[in-house]
């Protein structure tokens, strides 16, 4: 099993959720989030002078697949969240020891 971690544009999140469906992930874990990249956000300048970091707001997708779906899933995800711009996002794969269903107790991929 492997678990997809992507940072998307939040106007994208609906054809990224679609095409994750689509391509095999039951579910899916969503949260808005604000962070950096190579653009380091942005700089405000307040009334008084002061400057602050202006973090860009993303949306983290994370979903478990088979390791058989991974392909699929990723470049669904990719097509999907694609605008060809800076800031597109970025996707992570990590490998999933286990799962386990905690109702049922079922474990592997009967838990996903």
């Amino acid at each position: 099993m492997k678990m997809i971690v992507a940072y998307v544009k939040p106007f994208k999140i609906e054809a990224v959720r679609a095409a994750m469906i689509g391509a095999g992930a039951e579910g899916l874990t969503i949260a808005e989030v604000r962070g950096c990249g190579r653009q380091g956000g942005g700089t405000r300048i307040y009334h008084d002078g002061a400057q602050g970091v202006v973090l860009v707001p993303k949306v983290k997708v994370e979903a478990v697949v088979p390791a058989t779906a991974l392909k699929g899933a990723m470049a669904a995800l990719a097509d999907a969240a694609a605008t060809g711009a800076i800031g597109d996002g970025k996707v992570f794969v990590l490998d999933v020891l286990s799962a386990m269903r905690i109702r049922t107790g079922e474990t592997g991929l009967a838990a996903l």
